[in-house]
C-alpha cells in the first residue's frame, strides 16, 4: 500500500490519462487505470501507448523510490521493449513494476499489466539513466 506521505499530486498527463499510483515501495511501483473512452483507440479498447505509458511510469516509479518525499529520484528512459498479449476486457489496467538490476547510473527493471479479471494484457523491460536527486 502506498505511503501516504510519498503520495504526489498528479501531473499534467497523468491527470488527463487518469492512472494512481496504489504501491510504491523500494524496486517496486504498482498503477491502477480505469478503462475508460479517452484512452481508447479507433476500435474502443486501451491504446497501446497508454500501455507503453503505464509500464514505464511503474518501472520508473520503481526505480526512483527514496523513501524520502523531499529527495525526489530522477530518471530517464534510455530503452523500453513492449510485448503485446491480449486485450484487455476488464473495467481497470493494473501495471505492475520492478527494479531487475543495474548499478549506480544504469538500471533495469521489468513490468507487466493485468486487468481486473487477471488477464496478462502486456509485459515489458527496460533501461534506465538515474539523474540524481532533486535533493542532491
Amino acid at each position: 500500500m502506498l505511503d501516504p506521505k510519498l503520495k504526489e499530486y498528479p501531473y499534467p498527463f497523468q491527470a488527463h490519462v487518469g492512472f494512481e499510483i496504489t504501491d510504491w515501495s523500494d524496486g517496486y511501483c504498482r498503477l491502477e487505470q480505469p478503462v475508460v473512452p479517452h484512452i481508447g483507440n479507433r476500435y474502443g479498447i486501451p491504446h497501446g501507448g497508454v500501455h507503453a505509458t503505464l509500464l514505464d511510469t511503474a518501472m520508473g516509479y520503481a526505480i526512483c523510490y527514496t523513501g524520502d518525499p523531499d529527495d525526489k529520484q530522477l530518471a530517464m528512459t534510455l530503452s523500453l521493449n513492449v510485448q503485446y498479449l491480449a486485450v484487455a476486457n476488464g473495467s481497470k489496467l493494473i501495471a505492475e513494476g520492478r527494479r531487475t538490476g543495474g548499478g549506480r547510473s544504469t538500471v533495469f527493471a521489468e513490468g507487466e499489466i493485468r486487468d481486473d479479471t487477471g488477464t496478462l494484457i502486456a509485459t515489458a523491460t527496460a533501461v534506465f539513466r538515474l539523474r540524481g536527486s532533486k535533493k542532491g
